[in-house]
């Protein structure tokens, strides 16, 4: 008899490659995960896993049952969603994940709510940029993420996601009080060629965006600043070092010494919730969903 623990170990290497990257995906030690593979070695009466330079690799065995694994684990979490939905309460424990913004403008009020109103449903949350919260979904390490598009740059979203609008965000563009466009009632992203800009790290997803957007308006960005957080960006802003954009999510309180300009065209981003398709029928599921849109409601 397969055990089912050690299935998801094996199926947590498979997706993360790397011993310490799946402990950490599972919440354990290396050595735990290193004796529950063994353990399932011991089962199967296979090898599953090689030697590769300092780290391991699957072998043919180990890759053939990794996809039995998944494909099992899948089943049990569909039971799970089944067995919830038969009983229609909100029980169990949900694992969420958002990024930065989503986090501080929606999570204290929708998690508030969740605890008062379905007191016997554990919630853990933790912070993550859209593309690893959808990965994260995917891997089976969060049951929901709050992620986003931007309205001209979708984020990619592979098969097996289900996903639900919480929020349209407007974005605006903040600039020092004394900035020349700073009286205007709104302003073009082209007004903007020879500013400095404040911005995301090099990489991630809305400083592609940002870059993508202004080059199709042709203008190649200044970025002078780069920081993850919004507030960090707004207090380089504030010591008028440049400009940036600012989704109204999460964004106050606002610096003294920055104005924010809403944007010509209705620049925007689309905030949603991702979950696993598998776990689709799951209470915990729409109470979340339901009480982001609630916590949403407030940011308009």
């Amino acid at each position: 008899m397969l055990n089912l623990e050690r299935l998801r170990t094996l199926d947590a290497l498979a997706r993360h490659g790397s011993v310490s990257a799946a402990a950490e995906g599972l919440h354990i030690t290396t050595s735990a995960v290193s004796q529950q593979m063994s353990k399932l070695e011991r089962e199967v009466g296979q090898q599953l896993l090689a030697k590769n330079g300092r780290g391991v690799r699957l072998t043919d065995a180990g890759r053939l049952l990794a996809e039995h694994a998944a494909r099992i684990l899948s089943q049990v979490e569909l039971a799970q969603a089944d067995l919830e939905a038969q009983r229609g309460q909100v029980v169990g424990e949900l694992r969420l994940a958002a990024f930065p913004t989503a986090l501080r403008g929606l999570f204290p009020a929708a998690l508030t709510a969740l605890r008062t109103e379905h007191p016997a449903l554990r919630l853990t949350s933790r912070e993550l940029e859209p593309e690893y919260g959808v990965a994260a979904v995917l891997r089976g390490d969060a049951d929901l993420a709050v992620v986003l598009d931007w309205y001209n740059k979708p984020l990619p979203m592979p098969e097996g996601l289900a996903k639900a609008p919480i929020l349209d965000d407007r974005v605006e563009i903040a600039m020092p009080e004394e900035h020349p466009l700073a009286d205007r009632s709104e302003v073009d992203l082209a007004d903007f060629a020879d500013d400095e800009w404040v911005a995301w790290p090099e990489g991630e997803f809305c400083h592609e965006w940002l870059l993508y957007t202004l080059r199709t308006k042709g203008i190649e960005p200044r970025i002078a600043h780069r920081a993850e957080e919004h507030h960090t960006q707004l207090a380089l802003v504030a010591a008028g070092l440049g400009v940036c954009v600012a989704p109204r999510l999460g964004r106050d309180p606002m610096p003294l010494g920055v104005r924010a300009v809403p944007v010509r065209n209705r620049v925007h981003r689309y905030i949603y919730a991702v979950w696993r398709v598998d776990a689709d029928r799951r209470p915990s599921i729409r109470a979340a969903v339901q009480a982001l849109r609630t916590a949403a409601e407030k940011v308009r």
